[in-house]
């Protein structure tokens, strides 16, 4: 099954594993190592993040390590855009509406 990106970073403890291995390629025990649940709930949420194309899987030898491949993220950013853009409108238009205020009590 293919998920989500949206699905993928709505959860705190993916969000701070795709942190973790954007820093650096760690592998699987490194990771669990940063978070106080079981090391069955870590594989989970690494499969899920897999699964969207943020987290790529590399073996070396017997270990398996988690590398980030955050080129998905750019879904959410390009999503984001648009309310920023709705928003510096909303705001331009609110500084020119006071300003016009300002101009009007002081003339």
């Amino acid at each position: 099954m293919r998920r989500d990106v949206f699905q993928a970073i709505a959860d705190p403890t993916r969000r701070q594993i795709i942190y973790l291995v954007a820093h650096q390629t760690l592998n699987l025990n490194a990771v669990a190592d940063n978070f106080n649940v079981s090391r069955p709930a870590i594989s989970k949420h690494i499969k899920i993040l897999r699964e969207c194309g943020l987290i790529k899987i590399k073996k070396q030898g017997r270990e398996r390590f988690c590398e980030a491949h955050l080129e998905n993220l750019k879904q959410v950013s390009e999503w984001l855009e648009q309310y920023r853009l709705f928003w510096n409108n909303k705001l331009d238009a609110l500084e020119q509406h006071i300003q016009k205020d300002e101009n009007l009590k002081n003339p």
